[in-house]
């Protein structure tokens, strides 16, 4: 069976004011998705799925589904802030959904195959699609998940601080913990994280993070339902509380349900992280381009 790719966009219409407007970085006016869909077809994923806001399902579809038809298979999933909530209730301040680990969940009835997660806007490179494909074809099961482990300094902004998800690995290649460092920045060539009293800590550039490129199971969503169902009661009177994806990759771990392997490797990852990211994004898909890595045009 042929993995599935998940992709993050729900909140694409908030970071670009109309979809219409979604920043064009290839020399053919593609965007980071095209890129990151056409790996993963090169990669061997059988379907797409697309994780959306309902208000603008039109507009979307107009863009993608013109250059995907005929080509992989495609789906369109909904986050809305009362998917899967149960018995709660959304707050009346509540003014946006629930976070990356809840995005997954809403599309628990579109997958039924070992799948992948994405962001929308970042860029990752055609080696970490072949071996989350590898993984997913070979050995992901209800209680072995995945992570893309990226080096740190492939990561880095020139131009502001970034969050990262740092990742330890034991010996075996597994993920023993993941903490979220919200302020990684390089301080006269060293890169450190700032703590929010200031003080700052160095990490190494080889230093596994993760980028949000994760492997499931299918069985992950019932355990992100009970997860879910915890956080609402825990967290649901705070306006911005999240429910994101390390959450439930580290209580999967902490409950003994099972492991997660990380995924060395050591493509050059870029995303916009500030608007004067994108020349460096522009430049860098040319470079590949003229290196014979990508097409021209993608979909011609």
């Amino acid at each position: 069976m042929q993995p599935t790719l998940l992709i993050l966009a729900a909140g694409m219409a908030s970071r670009y004011g109309s979809l219409k407007q979604i920043q064009q970085f290839g020399p053919s006016g593609e965007t980071i998705i095209d890129y990151s869909i056409y790996d993963a077809i090169r990669a061997g994923f059988g379907k797409i799925v697309f994780i959306i806001r309902e208000s603008f399902e039109k507009e979307f579809k107009e863009i993608f589904e013109p250059k995907l038809k005929g080509r992989v298979a495609t789906d369109y999933v909904f986050q809305d802030m009362d998917s899967y909530i149960g018995k709660y209730e959304v707050p009346a301040d509540r003014t946006k959904p629930w976070g990356t680990a809840h995005a997954i969940l809403c599309a628990k009835e579109a997958i039924n195959e070992p799948f992948a997660v994405i962001n929308a806007d970042d860029f990752y490179g055609a080696d970490a699609f072949v071996k989350m494909a590898d993984f997913l074809k070979g050995e992901a099961k209800a209680d072995i998940y995945s992570v893309v482990g990226y080096e740190l300094g492939k990561t880095i902004s020139e131009h502001g601080s970034v969050s990262r998800g740092v990742c330890a690995v034991d010996g075996a290649g597994f993920l023993s913990a993941i903490n979220e460092r919200t302020k990684i920045y390089s301080d006269n060539g060293v890169i450190v994280y700032e703590e929010a009293d200031g003080s700052k800590h160095p990490l190494s550039a080889e230093t596994p993070v993760s980028m949000n490129f994760w492997g499931f199971d299918p069985s992950v969503f019932d355990l992100s339902q009970d997860l879910f169902y915890e956080f609402l009661e825990n967290s649901r009177s705070n306006p911005k509380a999240e429910f994101f994806i390390p959450i439930v990759a580290d209580e999967f771990i902490k409950r003994g349900k099972g492991k997660v392997k990380v995924l060395p490797t050591s493509a050059q990852w870029f995303g916009v992280t500030y608007k004067e990211d994108a020349p460096g994004v522009q430049a860098s898909l040319n470079e590949l381009v003229a290196k014979g890595a990508y097409p021209n045009n993608l979909w011609k």
